[in-house]
């Protein structure tokens, strides 16, 4: 039963990260978030992205926020993994 937890928290992270990247790609095609893709993948991204953006402030016109938050979700689910083993 706690595998079956584990794996779905996992997979949601797995999935957060590829929105954090379509965003990111998005970003540069659609820059005004005209799409419906790229407007769904700020509704998804935004409240990871959102508290990050308040204490990390952008480097140029760069936001570093959408790079702090994949590494954030990353070493979680690394944490995760070690903790099912």
């Amino acid at each position: 039963m706690a595998n079956a937890v584990f794996d779905i928290i996992l997979w949601l992270l797995r999935a957060l990260t590829f929105a954090l990247l379509g965003r990111a790609v998005l970003s540069w095609v659609d820059p005004t978030g005209q799409w419906t893709i790229s407007r769904l993948l700020a509704d998804v991204t935004e409240p990871i992205v959102a508290p990050l953006r308040r204490v990390i402030p952008p480097i140029g016109m760069f936001d570093i926020s959408f790079i702090v938050a994949f590494f954030l979700i990353q070493i979680l689910i690394q944490l995760l993994e070690q903790a099912m083993r």
